[in-house]
């Protein structure tokens, strides 16, 4: 019965081009497309939220089930790929690969932005909808497949073929905690403050600011407060290094 819904929905079903858009990207072509289609609605898109059993038919329920389910697949593979690591390093790396940035990135790279602007005509695309949306499809992934078929999916699909795991040992972009860290060993005080709230693009965005000994030194914003803070701790690093003897 599977093979022949995967075979209507690729050559007969009125959303085949969605089949034939995920084929090249899951490896195979769902039974379930409205699965994988919600995988790709953004909830801030309303003309294309419904509602079925009392609940909105967008992603995050998705997202919420596939960032549980990626996480653990991550973790079981650093687990198994360093097998003389120890905890710190695995959470640190696991903590890369599975942030929002790095999903974004990836999400792009599969080619995400594709099928995402074909589900939300009426909503100007961002970053971080790329990495919902790849959360999203994974928990649709295990919905349909399980989780053997869905670790499979991620380790062969997305990890070793859209990241560089070695590149990632040495790479640390995580400005907040490097400014945290400056901070305690020059003794300073250091908070961070939202100072703006709103909505664009019937999305929420938050400014927030670097407050160190007291002087605000750097602000940013973004759609997400962690990422607003990111950035607003990368600004405050060069402005700290450029008016500091210190290594930062």
């Amino acid at each position: 019965m599977g093979l022949i819904r995967r075979y209507y929905n690729y050559f007969f079903s009125s959303r085949r081009n969605l089949a034939r858009r995920l084929r090249p990207i899951l490896g195979f072509v769902p039974s379930n497309l409205d699965l994988f289609q919600q995988a790709f609605f953004h909830k801030s898109n309303h003309h294309n939220t419904k509602k079925s059993k009392g609940i909105k038919f967008n992603n995050e329920r998705l997202e919420y089930l596939g960032d549980a389910i990626l996480s653990t697949i991550v973790a079981e593979y650093l687990f198994k790929k360093y097998p003389s690591s120890n905890e710190g390093f695995l959470t640190k790396m696991r903590a890369k690969i599975v942030k929002r940035k790095t999903l974004n990135l990836i999400g792009d790279k599969m080619g995400l932005d594709m099928i995402l602007m074909e589900y939300n005509n009426n909503t100007r695309l961002s970053k971080s909808m790329m990495g919902n949306a790849l959360e999203a499809l994974v928990g649709a992934v295990y919905l349909e497949k399980g989780y053997e078929a869905t670790k499979l999916f991620v380790i062969s699909r997305i990890l070793r073929e859209y990241l560089d795991v070695h590149a990632l040992e040495k790479k640390d972009d995580n400005f907040k905690s490097i400014l945290l860290e400056w901070c305690q060993k020059n003794g300073k005080d250091i908070s961070y403050e939202v100072i703006d709230y709103y909505k664009m693009d019937k999305r929420d965005r938050f400014k927030v600011a670097v407050v160190v000994d007291g002087d605000q030194v750097a602000e940013a914003e973004d759609y997400n407060k962690k990422s607003a803070e990111q950035s607003a701790s990368k600004l405050a690093l060069n402005i700290l290094y450029d008016n500091s003897q210190d290594d930062i």
